[in-house]
């Protein structure tokens, strides 16, 4: 894979080999890239739902608010990661999106991809895959938050990061870049920002994850995915492929 490929590219290569042909109708849907600081909401709930957006770069999370003032954080967008293509079909914005970095944004309109559907086969199955597992990382956070406990769901996030990080280039020997705040951490997992503190402190103990500012370091990763009690079949993925021989029709077999 050319070292020149965008993160949107490596993560789809991640899944089938792409065309040249493919490639260039996926670096169609990053042109005119919009420069964004951190905190720029990028679209909130409600909003008309008309285009999607490639984040070519930084990071951003989505978010539901509520009547409180508190705040669910829902999903946490990495460099690549295509955000709104859960609302392909509908009207309004289901989420609010949040800059966490400063960054880059790509818009498209849903036209756009219906475009790159007619001009190819392997990108519509592959936008079928990603939105397919996107919905699993979501069905897997939902019983990360309900069903574990702090230091399972802090080593499960830790993990599926590193994970994702690694699937576009992104993870240099046991350090992931983590620009989330231990409010923004909380608001993920369902727990209070001492559980996060003293959860981090646990693991620097055990020497399993060790935090400076930014970034975490993992020396072990193996040790890790053992605390969270990981199971990635989520994040496997890619296009199907039969194993099954063809046959040929007893009906359209020549005779005589």
């Amino acid at each position: 894979m050319s070292p020149s490929d965008s993160c949107f590219i490596r993560q789809l290569s991640h899944f089938a080999p792409l065309s040249d042909k493919d490639k260039h109708l996926l670096k169609t849907l990053e042109n005119n890239p919009i420069e964004v600081d951190a905190g720029t909401t990028l679209w909130e709930t409600g909003d008309p739902a008309g285009r999607f957006g490639v984040l070519s770069q930084g990071w951003a999370y989505s978010c539901r608010y509520m009547e409180d003032g508190t705040r669910q954080i829902l999903d946490i967008h990495i460099p690549g990661d295509v955000i709104g293509l859960g609302e392909y079909a509908c009207h309004h914005r289901l989420n609010t999106v949040v800059m966490l970095t400063r960054g880059e944004i790509c818009y498209f309109p849903h036209k756009h991809l219906q475009q790159v559907f007619e001009e190819s086969s392997t990108l519509t199955s592959l936008f079928f895959t990603i939105a397919g597992q996107h919905q699993a990382l979501i069905t897997e956070r939902l019983i990360n938050m309900a069903r574990r406990n702090a230091q399972q769901k802090l080593a499960h996030f830790l993990y599926e990061t590193q994970q994702r990080m690694q699937r576009i280039g992104s993870y240099n020997e046991n350090r992931i870049e983590l620009p989330l705040s231990q409010q923004l951490l909380a608001d993920l997992l369902g727990i209070s920002t001492v559980h996060i503190s003293r959860t981090f402190a646990v693991f620097r103990e055990q020497g399993l994850v060790f935090r400076h500012r930014r970034w975490v370091e993992i020396p072990d990763v193996h040790a890790l995915a053992c605390v969270a009690e990981f199971d990635g079949k989520y994040l496997d993925g890619g296009l199907a492929q039969s194993n099954e021989p063809l046959r040929q029709s007893t009906a359209s077999r020549p005779t005589g």
